[in-house]
């Protein structure tokens, strides 16, 4: 693999022939070497996934690169930046891939036999004390949100900002275009802060629940 600062990748890979093919098989094999350790948190090396995961991947880095090497403002090493680029849509896909058999109805607890569990739960890190003021306040939130919001206000706030489901992904599930989704949620959000104000709550009072 030849050696190259960060100049000389810019000008390979901007280069015809040869030259650029040879700077493209050097910085995939750079990159591919690094997934292993950079997605070990998320995806074992030795699962059967990984290696269809990181050649896909790559493959797509390397095209985003080349679009857009004139972003690239040298404040890191040139492989630093295109690592950050691959890593980012690995971590993409894998995060699309944990919703692919996830219904909303399963998501937010709710099946033929009603909620499964309550949305929201208590830290298990926490102390005792903590715990139960924890646990006070989040029953306190459930009921709000149960009793405030309108069964799409809730499952989108719950699906979203509770378990982080992706938006367009839930914008999937709901039917709905995402800016129809963006404002469903701001709603909800605004409905959830009028309610705890009147009931003399603020959301920094709830945070500071879950902060000490």
């Amino acid at each position: 693999m030849t050696k190259r600062t960060n100049d000389s990748w810019l000008s390979d890979l901007r280069a015809d022939g040869d030259v650029q093919a040879e700077a493209l098989e050097d910085l995939r094999s750079t990159l591919m070497g690094g997934l292993p350790y950079a997605l070990s948190g998320w995806l074992s090396p030795t699962d059967p996934a990984f290696t269809p995961l990181a050649e896909e991947v790559t493959q797509e880095a390397l095209l985003k690169i080349l679009d857009n090497l004139h972003t690239f403002e040298g404040r890191s090493q040139f492989t630093t930046w295109a690592h950050k680029i691959a890593v980012n849509l690995a971590l993409s896909k894998l995060r699309r891939r944990r919703w692919t058999d996830v219904s909303l109805e399963e998501l937010t607890g709710e099946n033929d036999s009603g909620p499964a569990h309550p949305w929201l739960v208590a830290d298990s890190s926490a102390g005792p004390d903590q715990k139960a003021e924890q646990r006070d306040m989040l029953e306190h939130i459930n009921r709000i949100i149960r009793e405030e919001l309108t069964d799409k206000q809730r499952q989108a706030l719950v699906a979203r900002l509770v378990y982080g489901m992706p938006t367009d992904l839930l914008a999937k599930e709901m039917h709905m275009e995402r800016n129809a989704l963006y404002k469903l949620i701001f709603d909800a959000r605004e409905n959830l802060k009028r309610r705890l104000e009147a009931e003399g709550l603020s959301p920094r009072e709830v945070l500071a629940a879950f902060e000490r």
